[in-house]
C-alpha cells in the first residue's frame, strides 16, 4: 500500500475544513484499498492554537519532518484553493521527488504550479 499525504487548506474555517478532511480520509479508506491517507496537520491543528504563530510554526515543522521522512509516497491536493501552507508542502514534495496529484476538480491551481502537478481525478 502507498502512503498518501493529504494536502487541504486548514486555516480560517478550521472546523469546516477539518470536517472536509475527515470526509476525504473516510472516502479514500472506503474506495482506495491500496492507499493509506495521512493528514498529520489535522491532529496538530486540533491539539494546538493555529492562531498562535509559535504553535502554528511547530505544526509546520512537524509536517516538514513527515514529508522528509521518506514515508510518504504521494502528495494529493484537495480543496478549492491552494493555501500558503499547501504551496510550501507542494514545493517540498517536488524538491523531494514526491509525486503531486490534484485530486479535486474544484481546486484552483495557480499557473506557476501547474507544471509540477498531475491530475488525479
Amino acid at each position: 500500500m502507498k502512503i498518501v499525504y493529504i494536502a487541504h487548506p486548514i486555516s480560517g474555517d478550521i472546523m469546516g475544513n477539518t470536517n472536509r478532511i475527515i470526509q476525504i480520509v473516510h472516502d479514500i479508506n472506503l474506495t482506495r484499498l491500496d492507499v493509506v491517507p495521512f493528514a498529520p496537520y489535522l491532529v496538530d491543528v486540533l491539539a494546538m492554537d493555529d492562531n498562535d504563530p509559535q504553535q502554528r510554526s511547530r505544526g509546520i515543522e512537524n509536517d516538514i519532518a513527515i514529508l522528509k521522512s521518506g514515508a510518504v509516497n504521494e502528495l494529493w491536493i484537495y480543496g478549492p484553493k491552494i493555501s500558503g501552507g499547501m504551496e510550501a508542502e507542494i514545493d517540498l514534495a517536488y524538491a523531494l521527488g514526491i509525486p503531486i496529484l490534484v485530486m479535486d476538480p474544484t481546486t484552483e491551481v495557480p499557473v506557476h504550479l501547474r507544471m509540477i502537478m498531475n491530475i488525479g481525478y
